[in-house]
């Protein structure tokens, strides 16, 4: 029942051979160029007509590698993998062989389950006169959008039913906003995505004390999205109080994360979900922040730091060093730190 439930709705490859995907991506071909691909599964469920890959390489020490027996009884049509490993591989089984079958896969991936492309302003959206469009006929407008007067539209962006677009906001080339995101006050750069339900460029949580009340303080900085940047579903980015919020090129963030005021973000960073990063704090490059961490205001990351799941960082991080715990600490720290109350409690024990 499964099986016949994933057929129906499951996600639809687009038709290829293999020949067409080892001239696209450079790979070597051995077995028939005109052999059929019409999706790609794991290895080990792989049916006829089907692609899988195998792969012995280890980006991190969490990867494992399959035994050697779930190549040699595969069931797959064309099979992605290392040339050492086309000695295992089953007779009459077309072969795409490649360095790196993971990094390859993800490009086959985007191939075979490309989106359909979408063209045309729905009747149903809302565009403001002095929206300009790059080139219009590149772009999608699905029904109930709405894009007020300034934007600016560049070429191939999508902008998805129900999504908001407000005045003087730049979406960048071949930028997908999706339903229900709301933008304003923000440039987005080229080949980003906005998913679902994101907000970015509303104002900051800033508020000073006079006379015993909460007063809120203005915003007027703008969010610099760089380009190829991922906002996950119902993550917010807050708009500069004075200066502006920016997130570098290649910065992939996760759903549910809330970046504040004035924070600046660098390259290539990745952010898991729920982390929340308060206002004024600086992140350098290559920046791994785990679930649920929080990074209180005015802090200094460095460069390729990395911050494990549900830390608390209340003190700047130098480049290059691994941080857990909360009260967030250096990792040979932490172990010290959990080690010793981890004596503490086998002491009062006896």
């Amino acid at each position: 029942m499964n099986n016949l439930l994933r057929k129906i709705f499951g996600p639809r490859g687009n038709k290829t051979t293999a020949g067409e995907l080892a001239k696209k991506f450079g790979l070597e071909l051995n077995g028939n160029p005109n052999e059929i691909v019409r999706g790609v599964a794991p290895i080990a469920d792989a049916k006829p007509g089907q692609l899988a890959f195998y792969s012995t390489e280890r980006n991190s020490e969490a990867f494992k590698i399959l035994p050697i027996t779930v190549l040699q009884k595969t069931r797959a049509t064309v099979i992605l993998l290392q040339r050492e490993q086309i000695k295992d591989a089953p007779k009459g089984a077309t072969l795409l062989i490649t360095e790196s079958p993971r990094g390859n896969i993800v490009k086959i991936l985007g191939e075979i389950y490309a989106e359909k492309p979408r063209f045309g302003v729905s009747y149903f959206a809302t565009v403001e006169r002095g929206v300009f469009f790059r080139k219009k006929r590149t772009n999608y407008v699905g029904q109930y959008a709405t894009i007020e007067r300034g934007a600016v539209i560049e070429q191939g962006a999508k902008i998805y039913p129900g999504a908001f677009i407000g005045r003087n906001v730049v979406i960048g080339a071949n930028t997908i906003v999706k339903s229900g995101a709301h933008i304003e006050n923000a440039t987005v750069g080229a080949d980003c995505v906005i998913n679902a339900n994101a907000v970015i460029g509303k104002d900051g949580f800033g508020y000073t004390r006079q006379d015993g009340k909460n007063v809120f303080i203005p915003h007027t900085g703008r969010v610099i999205l760089g380009n190829r940047v991922s906002v996950g579903s119902n993550t917010c980015i807050d708009r500069g109080a004075m200066s502006d919020t920016i997130v570098g090129d290649g910065t992939k963030i996760d759903n549910l994360c809330q970046i504040a005021h004035g924070v600046v973000i660098g390259c290539e960073c990745f952010l898991a979900s729920g982390v929340g990063i308060a206002g004024g704090t600086t992140i350098g490059d290559r920046t791994l922040l785990g679930g649920h961490v929080g990074i209180a205001n005015g802090l200094k990351i460095g460069d390729d730091v990395e911050v494990g799941a549900n830390s608390g960082v209340f003190r700047s991080i130098p480049s290059g060093e691994r941080w857990m715990g909360n009260p967030a600490a250096q990792g040979l720290e932490f172990f010290r730190h959990y080690a010793w109350v981890k004596n503490q409690i086998k002491k009062e024990a006896k």
